[in-house]
């Protein structure tokens, strides 16, 4: 009788508090096809500088009133191209970053921008404003695939834009976008890999969806496009979480955050509320099946797996119930550790 054991580390999720200020068209120079930024942050874009500064003081405000003044928030400019904003405005929300670090209403800052808006002077003043990571929205690290969604810049300069990132002493964050025209999900692996390659510190997750109003809108309805299937889409998902989670880094959004009129604008595509929570059940049981894997049939097994993933391991509405059933005979445990592990006993 031969005794067999694998195991493997089961990450604690993201916990870090970001403050979002959305900054909706500022510094973008074209709209890509799947664009609707109005939609997906929930905000019109601000029409100029007197706009901008209403944004930051109502964020201030905000801030000051937060009833927790111990766990102070990471701030986080989004919606738009920071790097690429005019002058004025850049130089207003570093200020405005920098005050709000020193007066403690935050800890640091982020912001998101495009691999082709970056510059090492306005990264070094990114870094001694206090920001410690910008995230880039790469959408994809194949050329073709970034060609059909309009976005202007290759492989070569996304690969690039990380470590000119990484050589001013900030962290690099990368967007990407499963889904996409001309894609599939073999690609979506590959930019999780490529991502990992360029020394990233966290990644995002963003299903392709069909928004109204955006380019891509007109080409669904042409029949031009055809989105992912939810299915397709969650197992992709769980293995780019698998892929990071082996390399420690953490997957800190996957779909696009609730916001109002946000639902009602989704003509197509992978969309579902509790997107995240069934990505994690997906993970889980393919790291389950992983472990197991090449053991002798129908041979009883124990999987001892993390008390924090008790609650989805059968996934949305019992979804993932027959799938365990198909392992086989064996036994569930839970334990403390943040991490899966499999044993079986081998009759020879």
């Amino acid at each position: 009788m031969t005794s067999h054991s694998r195991s493997m580390p089961w990450p604690r999720r993201h916990r870090r508090l970001i403050y979002p200020l959305f900054l909706p068209w500022l510094g973008c120079r074209s709209r890509c096809v799947f664009c609707a930024q109005e939609i997906q942050t929930g905000r019109a874009a601000p029409a100029g500088e007197a706009q901008v500064l209403a944004l930051l003081q109502a964020c201030e405000a905000d801030l000051l009133g937060r009833p927790d003044k111990n766990r102070r928030p990471q701030l986080a400019f989004y919606g738009g191209t920071f790097t690429a904003l005019p002058e004025p405005l850049w130089r207003i929300c570093l200020d405005f970053a920098l005050r709000l670090r020193k007066s403690g209403l935050i800890d640091g800052f982020r912001c998101s921008t495009r691999p082709d808006c970056l510059d090492a002077k306005r990264l070094r003043e990114l870094k001694s404003c206090g920001c410690e990571l910008v995230e880039l929205g790469i959408q994809s690290f194949d050329s073709e695939i970034l060609d059909c969604a309009g976005r202007g810049y290759s492989r070569e300069a996304a690969i690039a834009a990380c470590g000119l990132i990484a050589e001013a002493g900030l962290g690099p964050g990368v967007q990407l976008m499963p889904g996409l025209p001309a894609s599939a999900p073999e690609h979506f692996i590959a930019d999780v890999e490529q991502a990992l390659a360029c020394n990233a510190v966290c990644l995002r997750f963003y299903p392709c969806l069909v928004l109204a109003g955006s380019p891509l809108a007109r080409l669904w309805q042409e029949g031009k496009f055809r989105p992912w299937s939810l299915p397709d889409t969650l197992t992709a998902l769980a293995r780019g979480w698998l892929l990071a989670s082996a390399r420690d880094v953490p997957v800190i959004r996957m779909g696009l955050a609730p916001q109002d009129g946000l639902a009602a604008s989704i003509l197509a595509g992978p969309c579902h509320p509790a997107l995240g929570s069934r990505v994690m059940a997906q993970a889980l049981l393919l790291a389950a099946q992983a472990l197991l894997d090449g053991r002798p049939a129908n041979s009883p097994w124990r999987l001892h797996l993390p008390a924090s993933a008790q609650g989805c391991r059968l996934g949305w509405r019992n979804e993932l119930a027959e799938h365990w059933h198909r392992l086989g005979p064996g036994e569930i445990r839970y334990w403390e550790r943040q991490e899966i592990a499999a044993s079986w006993q081998e009759i020879r």
